[in-house]
């Protein structure tokens, strides 16, 4: 036998190994963190494309031309500033767990995600000026964290990932405070 098949051979065996020996039930309180079911993936697959959303209507109210109010400015700026690193967690816990970034695409997830804008909603949205956007925006933009808040709430009912959970938590939190002052707006 060649030396780089034994090579082989024996690195193939000192993984199995270690995988056994990993998977003893020894370390529970790291495993059960680790640890990961469908409604976790679901979750974090919904959930990146929401944020993208959050974040395109942010850039839109963002958009000198659209003549935003400044507290439509400035929450656009906080919005953007709380999901971009949201959406960046949620990726590296898809790769983590060897799960793809994207839901399956011949399923329709629509309904799981209250609050999203057609493409027509959004060209209709960047078309609006000044009060009457800022008046739209503030309403969309309720909305839109209504569905993350639901579909959070999902994921504290039936996910297991204490990451994922713990991030759920700070959705509710940081979205429902948003929506208290998106209301004031209206």
């Amino acid at each position: 036998m060649n030396k780089q098949r034994w090579m082989t051979i024996l690195g193939t065996a000192m993984v199995v190994v270690l995988a056994a020996c990993g998977s003893g039930g020894s370390d529970s309180a790291a495993s059960d963190e680790a640890a990961f079911n469908d409604a976790d993936v679901m979750f974090a697959q919904m959930m990146i494309p929401h944020h993208e959303q959050a974040i395109e209507m942010s850039d839109i109210a963002l958009d000198p031309t659209v003549g935003a109010g400044e507290k439509v400015r400035e929450l656009a700026t906080e919005i953007k500033g709380a999901q971009d690193p949201e959406i960046t967690q949620m990726k590296v816990l898809l790769t983590a767990w060897a799960q793809p970034l994207t839901a399956d695409g011949d399923v329709d997830h629509s309904s799981m995600m209250g609050g999203m804008m057609t493409a027509d909603e959004l060209t209709q949205l960047g078309m609006k000026v000044g009060p009457e956007f800022d008046a739209a925006w503030a309403s969309a933009m309720i909305a839109h964290h209504e569905g993350a808040i639901q579909m959070a709430e999902t994921v504290l009912a039936d996910g297991k990932n204490a990451e994922t959970l713990e991030l759920a938590r700070a959705i509710i939190s940081a979205q429902q405070a948003e929506i208290e002052i998106l209301r004031l707006l209206l």
